[in-house]
């Protein structure tokens, strides 16, 4: 007699259902998780490492949304574009520090155009009004610079820098998630762990007042495609 596949098996497939009985406990303790993470990627590609943290906000209170950015120890793992938006005094500056792309009118006119060839933006505050021409088109893109990600800045060398070693943004969404990368499977269990450590210490470094009581409700680890792993907090 043959058993019936599980309905996890026939949503998500066998492959998926193997790695998913590797998961033998409902939580675990980060160096346990992020080890139990580099087994679990159902692809052949080199995942992606996410996070994903569930805050005890009421998203629609200002005084609880949380945002921040990180230096992870060891970067994501990607290669991030970076387009500084900057006054001519600066344009050494800012390609020294590694952008990919640096000017001002040129580089607006380039996006005017539709050619759009970085992954995130910086820009000098002097900068900024002349962005307004552009601002629709990077929005959209979620890549127009701004104070609160730390990407409209004097500092625009030392801006680069961290960004191209690996500095990310976290923000809530709508039902009060932080959703973001913390490295690549191939990075291995320790320096996961060093990422995922340093990530959630900037995210409580960043508790907003508003909130009272517990603060991180849950975190779950996962690989691009495949189980995810309950984090003891």
């Amino acid at each position: 007699m043959t058993s019936k596949q599980s309905p996890l098996a026939r949503r998500r497939g066998k492959k998926y259902a193997e790695k998913k009985a590797l998961v033998t406990k409902p939580i675990l303790p980060l160096a346990e998780a992020v080890e139990l993470l580099t087994k679990l990627s159902t692809t052949k590609f080199d995942a992606t490492a996410e996070a994903h943290i569930r805050i005890f906000a009421d998203t629609t209170q200002a005084d609880q949304l949380v945002r921040t950015t990180v230096i992870l120890p060891h970067g994501t793992g990607q290669n991030v574009r970076v387009a500084a938006f900057v006054p001519d005094d600066q344009i050494d500056e800012a390609k020294k520090a590694g952008a990919d792309l640096a000017g001002n009118e040129d580089l607006i006119k380039q996006i005017t155009d539709g050619k759009i060839d970085f992954d995130i933006a910086v820009a000098s505050p002097k900068i900024m009004k002349d962005l307004g021409k552009i601002a629709k088109t990077l929005g959209q893109k979620g890549l127009m610079p701004s104070p609160k990600a730390g990407t409209v800045t004097e500092k625009i060398g030392k801006t680069v820098q961290e960004l191209k070693k690996g500095r990310i943004e976290c923000k809530m969404d709508k039902q009060g998630i932080i959703h973001t990368v913390f490295g690549r499977i191939s990075f291995g269990g320790k320096k996961l762990e060093e990422n995922l450590t340093a990530l959630l210490g900037a995210i409580k470094e960043a508790r907003p007042n508003g909130i009272k009581g517990e603060y991180i409700a849950s975190v779950f680890i996962t690989p691009t495609m495949g189980p995810g792993v309950k984090v003891q907090l």
